[in-house]
């Protein structure tokens, strides 16, 4: 159903009016934590470009700590070099299907990664996952062209609203955007531009414009419509862009959320007051450095001594009628203000505390020595601890959706044909990165330890115990590839070739006794 254009204008007021309410508290994260990626200092309204955005940033752990979270977070999850998913069919495949669909999901998947390799999405991730850190990433999945069939663009959050379901997930997502005159039918090959846009367009090229572009649920069809509009001078608006759309192009993730709220809370939230207090003692540090620098100094107004000369530089020699007593000293130099150190054990108290929060903190540090792989498991699992319910969310809300989007992309382009849906329940998005894998390694040992126990019980206890399905649940929580594994007929083969082989020993005549 296409909704007009006052129904959209009314749902976009009231989504940035909730989202006005966290202007406040993402702005000051953003000022000391991520102040490069600060859109709420009013740039994007109108604001001079190249401005110096961390003058109020005294202590860069935070800054430090954020790019390193985000860092963390990418290579444990969706590192650049390996493959960090793979399909496998869900539990409404039948059991005699399942071999084959396995196969083709298993090719589907390489397709996937061989074409995500050509894009933007490591690049486009890494800045998802820093606005993670203040708590809520955006990121816009579209259509490209033949050289990138999907293209991924990390939105600053500061730029997008949204509206959440009933279920608790993001469904209708609300962004302002700035765009050349002349882009707008680059972006958009199917926009209609009204007469005043037009006539920008030939005189004005360059002339920025500024869009609302929404995306919302049908939820008579569970399609999306997708709208770009254009707001004039006399507040009308005009309708540039309608598109249906089967997925949502959105991947709106939130790294912790609090019932009844909307926008997300990240490490950098949770961290707020010792950041800020550890700016501002950095601050008054500096202050008393500066003092201890160049003093503070009293001046007897005797009609001799005019301070309005002086200039206290270094070397700076001032002449005076008398240094003390009736001759004194005919050089001394001035005293200096007293040392007033705020104690270092407190400001280091404060940048363990932020890089505990910003996951910062686990095992000794990365420059230390050359890491074994024991250590590097050891990292995985204890960052995995340390996320807790987060790392499912990073799961549902961010490499789910994006898979989903991203497999439909390439199937409308004739990349693949995927007649099955990605819902876990036809088919399943199964997270085989570093840190899944450090977190699979338990369920792992948890399986071994009980196939062992239970051969060591004797013939009925081993009984129980199917060796090729435990395999199976090794390779799969491995990440191991199909191709890599025997299929069910060639196991088949292999068990009548072992038995014919025992049957033909057992059937061989006993070996006569030596003389």
């Amino acid at each position: 159903m296409k909704l007009s254009p006052e129904h959209l204008s009314k749902r976009y007021k009231a989504a940035w009016t909730r989202k006005d309410h966290w202007r406040s508290l993402y702005e000051t994260c953003y000022q000391y934590a991520l102040p490069q990626r600060n859109l709420y200092d009013g740039y994007y309204e109108g604001g001079v470009p190249g401005r110096v955005k961390n003058l109020q940033v005294f202590d860069s752990t935070a800054v430090h700590g954020v790019q390193r979270f985000a860092n963390r977070i990418q290579s444990g999850l969706f590192p650049p070099d390996k493959d960090w998913m793979s399909l496998h069919p869900g539990t409404e495949i039948p059991e005699e299907a399942r071999n084959e669909v396995r196969e083709g999901l298993q090719n589907y998947t390489n397709k996937f990664f061989s074409i995500l390799r050509q894009t933007n999405f490591d690049l486009a991730m890494g800045e998802f996952l820093l606005d993670l850190s203040i708590g809520t990433g955006v990121m816009l999945i579209q259509p490209g062209d033949d050289l990138q069939p999907i293209r991924f663009q990390a939105i600053p959050q500061a730029l997008v609203a949204m509206e959440e379901g009933p279920q608790g997930t993001v469904e209708n997502v609300y962004r302002k955007m700035r765009v050349a005159a002349e882009n707008i039918t680059q972006i958009w090959d199917d926009a209609e531009l009204p007469e005043i846009l037009q006539k920008l367009v030939e005189d004005k090229p360059q002339e920025m414009v500024n869009l609302q572009e929404r995306t919302i649920l049908d939820v008579n069809d569970g399609g999306y419509g997708y709208y770009v509009c254009y707001k004039g001078e006399d507040d009308a608006e005009t309708m540039l862009v309608y598109r249906r759309l089967k997925i949502s192009p959105w991947v709106v993730s939130r790294y912790t959320k609090i019932a009844g709220e909307v926008m997300g809370r990240g490490p950098v939230i949770s961290a707020l007051g010792d950041i800020l207090t550890l700016n501002k003692a950095v601050e008054l540090l500096l202050k008393n450095a500066s003092l201890n620098i160049s003093g503070v100094y009293t001046a007897v107004d005797d009609g001799v001594l005019n301070p309005q000369s002086i200039r206290v530089v270094p070397g700076a020699i001032i002449p005076v009628a008398s240094n003390g007593g009736a001759r004194g000293p005919s050089l001394q130099p001035l005293p200096r203000a007293s040392d007033l150190q705020l104690t270092q054990i407190v400001l280091q108290d404060l940048r363990m505390a932020i890089k505990q929060t910003l996951l910062d903190d686990s095992l000794p540090p990365d420059n230390m020595s050359a890491r074994s792989a024991t250590e590097i498991v050891e990292r995985m699992r204890l960052l995995a601890t340390n996320m807790g319910s987060a790392f499912g969310r990073l799961i549902t809300e961010t490499m789910v959706p994006l898979v989903r989007r991203s497999m439909q992309i390439m199937d409308d382009r004739g990349l693949i044909n995927l007649p099955l849906r990605i819902n876990g329940l036809e088919v399943r998005v199964i997270p085989v990165s570093p840190l899944a894998k450090a977190q699979n390694l338990d369920d792992i040992q948890d399986v071994m330890q009980w196939a062992q126990i239970s051969s060591s019980l004797g013939p009925v206890a081993q009984s129980t115990v199917k060796q090729d399905a435990i395999a199976d649940f090794v390779a799969d929580k491995l990440g191991v590839p199909i191709d890599l594994r025997t299929s069910d007929e060639e196991r088949q083969e292999l068990e009548q070739q072992i038995g014919q082989m025992l049957q033909a020993q057992q059937q061989m005549p006993p070996e006569a006794p030596p003389q």
